[in-house]
């Protein structure tokens, strides 16, 4: 027993698990766009939905493509956000996401950026498929 699992009946299971997360990202990193940008969604899913669900800390996400910045009805967005003058498209989205403060100084969003083009670009393919 190790922390009390039993190692010797977990070990499967958990190569069970590598294995499968290992034929997941191959696809992901490569020709499924939406996939690999659901993986990396979830480093925005601790603060926002992207689809029904409990309110988080960030606006709800689903149908933010072509939605003009901070007009989600019933979520406080800060000033800056309310009176940001943009849609929220490819380009948009691509500046946000590489660094929110630099778009829309004075945002309240706590997240530094995504320096890699390809993983802003997944996860902007994977926001697509949650907007109409």
């Amino acid at each position: 027993m190790l922390y009390g699992f039993n190692v010797m009946t977990t070990a499967p299971v958990l190569r069970s698990l590598l294995a499968c997360l290992a034929l997941l990202l191959p696809a992901a990193a490569s020709g499924a766009p939406s996939l690999r940008g659901k993986l990396l969604f979830l480093r925005c899913a601790s603060c926002h939905n992207i689809g029904p669900g409990p309110e988080k800390i960030g606006p709800n996400l689903a149908g933010v493509v072509g939605r003009k910045a901070g007009s989600l009805p019933g979520y406080a967005y800060s000033p800056a956000m309310q009176h940001a003058d943009l849609v929220w498209n490819d380009a948009t989205l691509d500046k946000w996401l590489t660094r929110p403060s630099d778009l829309v100084p004075g945002t309240a969003m706590a997240f530094a950026g995504l320096p890699a083009a390809a993983d802003r670009q997944a996860i902007i393919a994977y926001l697509h498929t949650a907007s109409p």
